[in-house]
């Protein structure tokens, strides 16, 4: 007889519960495995809802192969039953598992209570719970389930922590930290020495290394990382013992610094020599540019300078320039005069309404060596509408050593050997950088005489020839200099510029007439009141005993008291020297002065200055480019 399909699967259950199920539990009991090997964890128990009308139990799964299906479980899935049915099975299952000892009840004699496990069957996308009941004694209280499964959810880590502990760094740093001490020890003499501990440090250092890896975070690591890195630290600990004495190690590493320290000192010396000797060389360039115009020269007609007639005139603005270098003194001319506010009249023809173009004049003093060179490369290369003169030094006749006491002395041979006998082994690099033998050269001293030189000028802008100019000039002859002779910029904002760093106050005649920190001043863009100079009789007539070294200390001897303060922005030093000297500065200056030995046109000039000259020099020059003269 067929059942009604609605009718089967509640059929099936019932003769389940009620014949099946006890058969299994009987058979169950005679097994020699004890309720406390079924039912090991208390806190499976998990009620998820514990107001559900209908559960569904199901016991844990045992990892025992004696085990192998889970018991004791209830399946309804018709829900059109009555509550008096549902009851009725209940209690006849409960009834028919009393027999069956404790092992079922969750009873193991102590009073603990073994966990049932609730799952909810779901039949075609719905629940269908069973309203079971059990005796209370026989399962945890409803609260204490709670609680449980409480905890149990709490142990389950959360997605963030699982991130955080991913990430975690701490053991990669600690590993490669390991390595930097490592490597540190491994530069010690005494790790060097001892070949047992440099070959065990060098295999942990290896093993760190591929445990380490790429590895980023602590996730990334193996599995030994611990291993290594506590090997690490034992072989490390054994590298402390033995470096434990150092004394011997600081005492070599002391005599090492001093050895080094005295190679730097000769090193420094030699050094300084070699840059004056360089500075007091001539190019090959250089060397050959003024044989090829002296050869230039000779082959013409004796020519003339144009405008000569404004040699003379007080009114006009003349510059004083004593140099032997003829492309540097092409330079302070052509940046003089295209800084000049006139300078885009300088090409047309001097007449009335262009009389302030016409107002400059350049006397240039040369050697007899470069007399010819000098005055060939300006009639090759007139500078516009400037007069020009070039003289000799030997055309001043009356300038000897019987007129001047300083010229007498440096003809001396104790002078002459003092310059040229200068050598690397000189205790004192200073006496290196005033050893130069262009100090016996007259021109060098020239400058004291600038009265006698011309008698019939006012004033006169002196300019050394390694400077640049920048901005015009002729506003210094609107300078009231209130009486004073000298008009300079004051350089005592450098301590060794000032009155004891050149002068010898052992001697009693300086040292009652100067204050030793009286402020010096510079040379190189000077501006003279020719008229004052006469007037006050200015003489230099001293002994050279009464100052140290150099053409500065017999000026400032001689100006003592006489000078006028010309604004900083006028010249600007040390492009020769000082690589420190700022392009604000440079760009605000109306002079700039290469003084030093770092010459603008020495291979050894300061590479970020020479710009500011070379962009004076016509490198397309024909002279030039014979003599291979290039920027």
């Amino acid at each position: 007889m067929k059942l009604n399909t609605r009718l089967r699967k509640p059929v099936l259950a019932f003769l389940f519960l009620t014949v099946l199920a006890p058969i299994v539990l009987y058979t169950d009991k005679l097994s020699t495995f004890s309720a406390d090997e079924f039912f090991q964890e208390s806190s499976s128990l998990l009620p998820l809802n514990p107001d559900a009308t209908a559960l569904n139990f199901l016991l844990p799964q045992e990892s025992s192969t004696s085990l192998k299906e889970p018991m004791r479980v209830v399946y309804s899935e018709n829900s059109t039953q009555s509550d008096t049915e549902k009851s009725r099975r209940t209690r006849q299952l409960n009834e028919e598992s009393n027999g069956i000892d404790a092992n079922f009840t969750g009873d193991n004699g102590s009073g603990d209570v073994n966990t049932i496990r609730q799952v909810t069957r779901k039949e075609a996308g719905e629940s269908q719970p069973v309203d079971t009941k059990i005796e209370k004694s026989k399962v945890p209280d409803l609260e204490q389930a709670v609680e449980v499964s409480q905890k149990v959810i709490e142990r389950k880590p959360a997605n963030h922590r699982i991130e955080k502990r991913n990430q975690d760094d701490s053991r990669v740093r600690q590993l490669k930290d390991e390595l930097i001490r490592a490597r540190v020890f491994l530069s010690l003499s005494a790790t060097r020495t001892n070949t047992q501990f440099n070959r065990e440090l060098r295999i942990r250092m290896k093993d760190v290394q591929k445990v380490v890896g790429d590895a980023t975070y602590d996730s990334q690591l193996p599995n030994n990382a611990n291993e290594k890195l506590k090997a690490m630290e034992h072989t490390l600990s054994k590298g402390r013992r033995i470096q434990d004495d150092c004394s011997g190690d600081v005492k070599k590493l002391r005599a090492t610094i001093e050895s080094r320290d005295e190679q730097v000192r000769v090193l420094e010396k030699q050094t300084t020599f070699l840059t004056h000797l360089t500075a007091k060389t001539i190019p090959k360039g250089l060397h050959c540019l003024p044989l090829r115009l002296a050869a230039d020269y000779y082959s013409l007609n004796k020519s003339r300078f144009p405008n000569q007639e404004n040699l003379q005139d007080p009114d006009l603005f003349h510059y004083a320039l004593f140099s032997d270098n003829v492309l540097a003194t092409a330079v302070v001319v052509n940046s003089t005069i295209s800084s000049s506010k006139y300078y885009k009249f300088f090409k047309l023809k001097c007449g009335v309404e262009l009389q302030d173009a016409c107002k400059h004049v350049f006397h240039i003093v040369t050697d007899k060596i470069n007399y010819a060179a000098m005055r060939m490369w300006f009639l090759a290369n007139p500078p516009g509408n400037a007069t020009i003169e070039v003289k000799n030094v030997e055309e001043f006749t009356w300038l000897n050593a019987s007129y001047s006491p300083v010229l007498k002395q440096l003809a001396s041979q104790k002078v002459i050997d003092y310059y040229f006998k200068a050598t690397s082994h000189d205790s004192n690099p200073n006496l290196i950088k005033f050893r130069n033998p262009k100090y016996l050269s007259m021109m060098n001293h020239l400058r004291f005489y600038l009265p006698e030189m011309f008698p019939k000028l006012k004033k006169v802008v002196f300019l050394d020839d390694d400077i640049v100019v920048q901005k015009d000039l002729s506003g210094l002859w609107g300078v009231d200099m209130k009486g004073k002779v000298n008009g300079a910029v004051e350089t005592c904002g450098e301590t060794f510029h000032r009155f004891d760093r050149y002068l010898n106050f052992s001697n009693p005649l300086i040292a009652n007439n100067f204050d030793p920190r009286a402020c010096g001043w510079a040379y190189g863009m000077n501006l003279f009141d020719l008229d004052q100079w006469k007037k006050q009789n200015i003489t230099h007539n001293s002994e050279r005993e009464l100052w140290k070294l150099g053409t500065l200390p017999p000026g400032l001897i001689t100006f003592y008291g006489r000078v006028f303060p010309l604004e900083r922005s006028w010249h600007v030093l040390g492009l020769g020297y000082n690589p420190n000297v700022s392009q604000k500065e440079i760009e605000r200056a109306a002079v700039i002065h290469y003084n030093g030995n770092l010459k603008p046109w020495l291979e050894i000039g300061i590479p970020k200055f020479r710009g500011y000259w070379s962009r004076f020099v016509d490198y397309h020059n024909p002279y030039l480019r014979e003599c291979n003269i290039t920027p």
